[in-house]
């Protein structure tokens, strides 16, 4: 079997954990934001530009999949403190930020808040596989 037929396998897993009382618009938002964390700080996870048949250049993505859960706000802070336990890297979103307007302020919100007062709305991790579904077990598929 040549190499090009050979499933893909990853030992690691992106997941994004969303709070399952926020509008469509808000959960399309946070995970943008949240998934870019992730980009910026672990080239790795990034793949190949794209290219179609006629030679026109793409942006690369991820070189996996990115899975989204969804999980009450309580939940919220039970997967944020499993994620510090394992020291998975995990980037956060808070309700705070919907009221600002640029990358200062964002991190103003957050810093102004202790960690266990966070009102998270939006994690996004990537880790290997067994820690991450430990860390979301509990949440659900989103929809």
């Amino acid at each position: 079997m040549d190499n090009e037929a050979v499933p893909i396998r990853f030992d690691t897993k992106i997941a994004v954990l969303l709070r399952d009382d926020l509008p469509v618009w808000q959960r399309l938002n946070v995970t943008a934001f949240l998934v870019s964390g992730l980009a910026a700080t672990k080239p790795e996870l990034v793949g190949e530009p794209y290219e179609d048949a006629d030679g026109t250049q793409y942006l690369p993505m991820f070189r996996q999949p990115v899975l989204v859960f969804e999980g009450s706000k309580e939940f919220m802070s039970v997967a944020h403190g499993r994620a510090l336990s394992r020291e998975i890297p995990v980037s956060v979103f808070t309700s705070d930020l919907f009221a600002t307007g640029n990358d200062r302020d964002n991190r103003a919100a957050v810093r102004a808040v202790s960690q266990d007062q966070l009102d998270l709305v939006g994690l996004a991790l990537h880790g290997p596989k067994n820690a991450v579904d430990k860390i979301l077990k509990g949440s659900r598929m989103h929809p």
